[in-house]
């Protein structure tokens, strides 16, 4: 691989490393509070409400249920008015937030859901309120939990940043495409797949140690 693909290859990274940290940390924020609002308001749940319940549910699923390919491309007007431009890293970040964050929700809600009734009771005897059972109950007993999810959220975000390379949101997709499909440039397109390998292999380790830390807590 002559000196300028490793360069390239080296820029790929970062804009794939930027772009899957950048809206993971959105779908984090914006996931785990629609999370916890799903297990709150579900029958039986702290502050249960099974019209808003439903509600939120079918606006996750709708949202969960379209192909990422397709959103990327309906969300384009709505990328256009936050980032002034419907192409590069930064205008990638707007549909792979916006798909994450439903996929979150729902890894987050299931963690949540495992948590032991009787924990919650107990805080509630004592005059616990919503937000103190949601604070010191739910949220840390689900903590490894939701790392574990967390994870699997970011690897699924390198995928969908490989994919969005399609339509010119940089990354190591789009240097794939570009030179190692197009061009016929084999040495490329092995070089993306073995740093996609490892880029993966490093989260899933880093999220497996963080994991394995909580639980000895």
């Amino acid at each position: 691989m002559s000196p300028i693909l490793f360069n390239l290859l080296l820029k790929s990274l970062w804009e794939t490393v930027l772009m899957t940290l950048a809206s993971g940390a959105i779908s984090f924020v914006a996931g785990l509070p629609l999370g916890l609002a799903l297990v709150a308001t579900a029958k039986g749940g702290i502050a249960e409400n099974l019209w808003f319940n439903r509600t939120l549910g079918a606006v996750v699923n709708g949202f969960r249920s379209v192909p990422f390919i397709i959103l990327l491309v309906a969300l384009i007007p709505l990328t256009r008015l936050i980032v002034g431009t419907a192409l590069g890293t930064w205008a990638a970040i707007v549909p792979l937030a916006i798909a994450a964050t439903p996929y979150y929700a729902r890894i987050a809600e299931v963690s949540l859901r495992e948590i032991d009734r009787g924990l919650i009771d107990a805080v509630r005897a004592m005059g616990g309120n919503r937000w103190t059972i949601l604070r010191e109950v739910l949220v840390p007993e689900a903590l490894p939990g939701l790392v574990a999810g967390f994870t699997v959220t970011l690897v699924t975000l390198i995928g969908a940043s490989a994919m969005a390379g399609a339509i010119g949101a940089g990354g190591l997709g789009d240097l794939a495409i570009r030179y190692g499909y197009q061009r016929f440039e084999t040495a490329v397109m092995v070089a993306v797949v073995v740093v996609l390998i490892v880029l993966v292999s490093l989260i899933q380790w880093g999220g497996d140690w963080l994991v394995a830390r909580l639980e000895r807590r």
